[in-house]
């Protein structure tokens, strides 16, 4: 079995031969700082490239993957500002980023261009075109080389955020206070980004929406407790919302599509089942009602598990080895049976993660991932 029958087994609840790995994605990702350690603790040689300058992922080299047994591959946009990393950037939105401390560890929005806006000027203002962007000028090309010849599956980058771009053009304060007192904006907005998001798709799938093998969009509903605004209010704003672009990308191509959502979300899964999810990222284990067993138990037969390998934020930057390689093997255990289910570190590896630590992590994938 290659590793691109792996992972369609794991979508589609069939048992492959062993857990399909990620690695490497925009939300499996790792800090550059980690990855020229890890680079060199496995004597790999390979020139750093940005995959995303807001997280300051890096994006890790053929070799490296390889040598993980990492099953996916990501396509990576033509973004002119990834290449590029300086102090400051401007995104596709018109949302300034820069570094803000002396660190330089991650970027954070400098300026928000719709803060102070009202609704005939949130109507007026302008996205970059897609019908102009250079976005998808290779992209094909990298896609079947990725892919080398099928080997392996192909997944693009995370996109369809409706609730976080409106944030991030409004100033989250801003955001939160329109849903409650100026919903119309909000209806505005939303309805701007979703258009701006169909468009994107239509572009990216007319390409690659034959050979990709996921798709993946998101927003974060929830935050470390619990969700971050009520189901009433996901239900009215955003749920039709994502539905119709979720319809939109299912015309466009036969990729399963993955969501992606922080925090602890376990209110939301049955409304993302619904409007046709296929697999749910990244499972932060160590939260309220976030525990592999329950969302197993619950969710397991209805939608692929994706990632909740360990406890990022408080077990893989400060743990030893063996607690690593335990507690991934825990977790597989738990979230392996059956199928339905890929593994992924809980989130990108972040800049303070020991190499050794990486590595064990993914030895208990593949050492303990193996279905009889």
């Amino acid at each position: 079995m290659n590793s691109r029958q792996r992972v369609l087994n794991a979508l589609n609840h069939e048992i492959p031969d062993r857990v399909p790995i990620d690695f490497g994605g925009f939300l499996s990702g790792i800090h550059w700082k980690a990855y020229l350690k890890l680079k060199d603790y496995l004597d790999i040689k390979d020139d750093l490239k940005l995959l995303d300058p807001a997280q300051q992922l890096a994006e890790p080299c053929e070799e490296l993957l390889q040598l993980l047994n990492v099953d996916i591959r990501y396509i990576n946009l033509n973004y002119a500002y990834k290449t590029d990393i300086s102090n400051i950037y401007t995104d596709e939105f018109g949302i300034t980023w820069s570094f803000q401390d002396e660190n330089r560890n991650y970027m954070n929005i400098e300026s928000h261009p719709l803060s102070d806006s009202c609704i005939k000027e949130i109507e007026k203002y302008s996205f970059q075109s897609i019908a102009n962007a250079d976005f998808f000028s290779d992209i094909r090309e990298q896609a079947l080389s990725k892919s080398q010849n099928g080997s392996f599956a192909l997944a693009t980058p995370i996109g369809g955020s409706l609730i976080e771009t409106c944030s991030n053009l409004r100033e989250i304060e801003n955001w939160f206070i329109d849903t409650k007192v100026n919903p119309q904006l909000c209806h505005t907005l939303l309805d701007k980004v979703l258009s701006y998001w169909i468009d994107f798709y239509t572009a990216l799938l007319n390409e690659v929406g034959d050979i990709i093998d996921i798709v993946i969009i998101g927003d974060d509903l929830a935050g470390q407790n619990g969700p971050l605004f009520s189901l009433d209010f996901y239900r009215d704003m955003l749920k039709p919302r994502q539905k119709e672009l979720i319809k939109h990308i299912k015309l466009l191509t036969n990729a399963k599509i993955c969501y992606h959502t922080c925090g602890s979300c376990f209110e939301f899964i049955p409304d993302l089942i619904e409007i046709g999810i296929d697999a749910l990222n990244p499972l932060q284990i160590g939260l309220k009602n976030m525990e592999p067993r329950k969302i197993k138990d619950e969710f397991g037969k209805y939608i692929c598990l994706w990632g909740g390998a360990t406890n990022s934020q408080l077990l893989l930057s400060l743990s030893s080895q063996q607690e690593i390689r335990n507690e991934a093997k825990r977790n597989l255990e738990v979230l392996k049976p059956h199928g339905g289910y890929i593994f992924s570190s809980t989130h990108n590896i972040q800049f303070d993660v020991p190499p050794q630590n990486i590595a064990a992590l993914f030895d208990a994938a593949f050492n303990a991932g193996t279905y009889k």
